[in-house]
């Protein structure tokens, strides 16, 4: 293959045309790996309250690629050197950084693999992906671990104001239609600098900075924390556990060879990385597997299994509330005792049914990361101290709620 023909061009309904930047950065979209990302959907659960809501983690990791090289270039153009081999690095980084979500990620992260979070299976995934392509690899790592010199590098990939929460706020705003979360994206990367090592934004760039953290929140409200998306995501949360509980019990469930793996052995971090092959095996888990497996189960024989999947298929959603305190342990004992009557269940089982969750809104945390702003006299200031929107301070104190889901009755 020439040259020319490995400089793509990808036609983004978000940016546009979206070309490939490096030859070998094509090498790794190709890889199965990578492809495997057009089979996982972007916001999980989300279509079944924003019917558009079906875009990728491919579409995502592209635009993330794409956010990346303007960002290289604007601060190229301010005096600040990287090298092509670094640009090359922070690209694929970037284009990376995601590879290790699994299927509905955070309803598999809290079911069927073991605390196992995806930035860790991401870096695993760039750590075998360096092997197969003899090391073209180890300045992304480095990069993505943030074990670079040039720290600035890593804060595009991971931090407050990153290109991967850029793209995701303007991309998932785009397929859901709320435009509540459309952030100016062009401008803020315009804005980018840097100063010390650390990414930094020149204040002109402030009320540009202003509607991002704002729109992170309302769109973490509206969208990501909607109440009929949590609904969705708990109820394939306990279906998870179900088959996973009955597949301890060797019980037999109908599933994909890859999905059949997971549900009936339990593997832990250690296991991935002593173990190559149970990583690749992971990456043949998409979408799929789950949603023909939910759908095989309607008709098994355990009911607590069958009416979850049945539900959850035709949209019968738990009914779920929110409450700024706990729920009562006394009322929530009383409700499951009202589902066990119902359906016959034992107390235990009526616990796939009644359940509590906390989330958690945190638009900007000043605490792990500052979005800072350089202004002409040098000084460098939070964005929550210099702006006059009193808004900004005031959210970026994280909110916490507390969830009740349950079965309608």
């Amino acid at each position: 293959m020439t040259k020319a023909n490995k400089r793509k061009i990808f036609n983004d309904p978000v940016y546009g045309f979206i070309t490939i930047p490096f030859d070998f950065i094509l090498d790794v979209i190709d890889h199965p790996w990578f492809q495997r990302l057009r089979r996982i959907k972007q916001l999980g659960m989300t279509h079944m309250v924003y019917p558009g809501a079906l875009h990728t983690r491919f579409h995502h990791a592209l635009g993330a690629m794409h956010l990346v090289n303007e960002a290289i270039e604007v601060i190229r153009s301010k005096g600040h050197p990287i090298s092509p081999e670094e640009a090359e690095g922070v690209t694929l980084a970037i284009l990376l950084h995601d590879i290790g979500h699994g299927p509905f990620s955070h309803a598999l992260e809290h079911s069927i693999v073991s605390n196992i979070k995806h930035e860790q299976l991401s870096l695993m995934f760039m750590q075998a992906l360096n092997k197969q392509f003899n090391g073209k690899l180890t300045l992304a790592i480095k990069i993505f671990s943030n074990t670079y010199k040039k720290k600035f590098l890593h804060q595009l990939v991971s931090g407050q104001l990153d290109m991967d929460r850029l793209d995701y706020l303007k991309r998932d705003s785009f397929y859901t239609g709320v435009s509540e979360g459309v952030v100016g994206s062009d401008r803020i990367i315009k804005m980018l600098h840097v100063y010390k090592d650390q990414l930094v934004v020149e204040e002109k760039g402030i009320y540009s900075i202003e509607k991002f953290i704002v729109a992170r929140r309302l769109m973490y409200w509206q969208v990501y924390l909607h109440k009929t998306v949590l609904a969705a995501e708990l109820m394939l949360v306990n279906i998870l556990k179900r088959a996973k509980y009955l597949a301890e019990k060797n019980i037999q469930l109908f599933c994909t060879e890859a999905l059949h793996q997971f549900l009936y052995h339990t593997y832990t971090y250690t296991d991935f990385k002593n173990n190559y092959n149970l990583l690749n095996d992971f990456a043949q888990l998409d979408d799929y597997d789950i949603m023909c497996s939910v759908k095989a189960w309607t008709t098994h024989k355990d009911f607590v299994l069958s009416k979850l999947c049945t539900d959850f298929l035709n949209r019968k959603l738990f009914k779920v509330e929110l409450s700024p305190k706990h729920f009562d342990k006394n009322e929530l004992l009383k409700l499951k005792k009202q589902v066990a009557a119902k359906h016959n269940l034992s107390l235990t089982d009526s616990s796939y049914f009644v359940l509590t969750e906390t989330i958690e809104n945190n638009a900007y945390n000043p605490e792990n990361d500052k979005i800072n702003l350089v202004f002409k006299n040098g000084s460098i200031i939070d964005i929550t101290q210099a702006s006059d929107n009193f808004n900004i301070s005031a959210i970026s104190k994280p909110v916490k709620k507390y969830v009740l889901a349950m079965v309608r009755i």
